[in-house]
């Protein structure tokens, strides 16, 4: 009953905070949309299937950041060269998420949980790295405010599940406000050497346990 009530709670924060976040920022949306016909072309958004609560699949919603991959150029070891200059520029301010607004509106997202990964990555989790899907993914998370894309697989894992086992309002408050502050500084962006994260190939461990 008590887990019954935070999911509620949270539903209704979710829809709150997005509408309010939409609306407040219709006219920076418009402008980022602009700017991106302009220096990329079409199309404006990316889309793409992501495993949600339970691993069922939705639709991702971002704002384009890359240029269209030409042929051979597929793939997350070509993401670094079709990154753009502008794209960025969005991503270290993190607008290019402003979008997937909509995802917590329809109900595949929450502002706050383990970020949506990529389908192909569910076979290669262990059990213990699945239960991250025991919860709707998030907008931002406990392993984006402890380091984001310069975590290890690993420890990224590791701190999705400790979220799953421990989240309540105030710590999803306390992630918010921790997100606000790891924005402006621009941190953990981008792991070392890759636009983004390298591929997820395998059931990786750091070593260390939560007690």
């Amino acid at each position: 009953m008590q887990r019954q009530g935070y999911d509620l709670a949270k539903r209704v924060l979710d829809l709150a905070a997005a509408t309010i976040a939409l609306v407040a920022t219709a006219w920076l949306l418009l402008l980022v949309a602009l700017a991106i016909r302009v220096t990329m072309g079409a199309p404006v958004l990316f889309r793409q299937s992501r495993p949600g609560y339970r691993a069922r699949p939705f639709r991702l919603v971002k704002f384009r950041t890359m240029t269209v991959p030409r042929a051979g150029q597929e793939g997350l070891e070509h993401d670094a060269a079709r990154l753009t200059g502008f794209g960025r520029l969005l991503r270290a301010a993190s607008l290019d998420e402003l979008p997937t607004l909509v995802n917590v509106l329809c109900g595949d997202m929450s502002i706050v949980g383990p970020r949506p990964l990529l389908p192909q990555y569910l076979s290669r989790y262990s059990a213990e790295q699945a239960r991250r899907h025991d919860v709707k993914p998030g907008i931002t998370g406990w392993a984006q405010i402890h380091g984001r894309n310069a975590l290890s697989w690993a420890e990224k894992f590791r701190l999705d599940v400790w979220y799953v086992d421990h989240r309540t309002l105030w710590l999803d408050f306390r992630i918010v406000g921790a997100t606000l502050w790891k924005v402006i500084r621009r941190e953990g962006i981008a792991h070392t050497g890759v636009a983004t994260m390298p591929e997820f190939t395998g059931h990786e461990t750091d070593g260390r346990h939560d007690g």
